[in-house]
């Protein structure tokens, strides 16, 4: 089989030619279920009210093929009928999908947090059942790699977030918890506004920190990983790394810029990939 390259998806590894072959096909037909998803809640200028219609659809969809029923013709070719093959062949949980959808629903109605732990309840549907899906199909499934796979796809989730203020504030979406706003001093209308600031940076550097401990208690996880697929992830949890480097080397302005990784980043990635070694750490 040909090398697959998929197009961005922020919480999606890309199928790329480090993916095992014989795994390619279920990468690619669940990265286009998440995709389609993220576009029904995110792209165009649909309101609210269709987004919430069509991802119900689309929800209904997801468990018609998991029934081994047809799926209306809305998605079928691009995305049921490769995925309900999956479904069957793999017997992927049907909950891990279901939580990605209740995220992009959340998405909708829900335009800021409280806490951390609220963000990482969202991050628990938006990101982590992507790592739980692919160790599905790796065959790992004991409780030290999916919590190690939850605490990387949260941090890459929050990555995110840190790195696309100038994407989310347009949208009126707040992430940075209300209680790490309090602590800094800063207003949720600043983030909003993209008002730049101290109070505002070092904010960012809080929550940056954050998410490079959570990306540090995930990295022993490339380890357990065989083959090809550990690779990848090593590029992965490095391509986070490099954002919050990029982040700190800005001096967390990111209501100013949003930082990005490019071809020039990539002999940086391959040897901090390359040098990662076990060290010890509690499970």
């Amino acid at each position: 089989m040909a090398p697959v390259s998929i197009e961005h998806y922020e919480n999606f590894p890309v199928a790329s030619w480090l993916s095992p072959p014989a795994l390619r096909p279920a990468i690619v037909a669940i990265y286009h279920f998440a995709r389609t998803a993220d576009d029904l809640a995110d792209e165009g200028d649909a309101p609210t009210a269709q987004r919430l219609a069509d991802l119900a659809a689309y929800r209904a969809d997801l468990r018609a093929v998991a029934r081994s029923e047809a799926p209306s013709p809305r998605w079928e070719r691009r995305v049921f009928a490769p995925l309900g093959r999956v479904i069957e062949r793999d017997r992927l949980p049907l909950t891990l999908l279901e939580d990605l959808l209740d995220a992009f629903e959340q998405d909708l109605v829900k335009t800021d947090y409280a806490s951390r732990d609220e963000l990482l309840d969202y991050c628990r549907r938006s990101a982590n059942p992507v790592g739980r899906l692919l160790l599905h199909l790796y065959g790992l499934h004991d409780p030290v790699a999916l919590r190690r796979s939850d605490a990387i796809c949260s941090a890459l989730q929050l990555i995110n977030f840190w790195q696309d203020f100038t994407v989310d504030g347009p949208r009126g979406r707040i992430y940075a918890p209300a209680e790490d706003r309090r602590r800094h001093g800063v207003e949720g209308q600043q983030l909003l506004a993209l008002q730049d600031s101290p109070a505002a940076r070092a904010l960012i550097q809080d929550l940056c920190e954050w998410a490079r401990q959570l990306m540090h208690d995930g990295a022993p996880l490339v380890h357990q990983i065989p083959g090809r697929a550990g690779w990848e992830l090593r590029l992965v949890v490095q391509g986070g790394l490099r954002i919050l480097d990029k982040l700190e080397a800005m001096h967390f302005a990111s209501l100013r810029q949003r930082p990005t990784l490019g071809a020039l980043d990539a002999p940086a990635l391959l040897w901090r990939a390359l040098t990662m070694r076990p060290r010890k750490t509690t499970p």
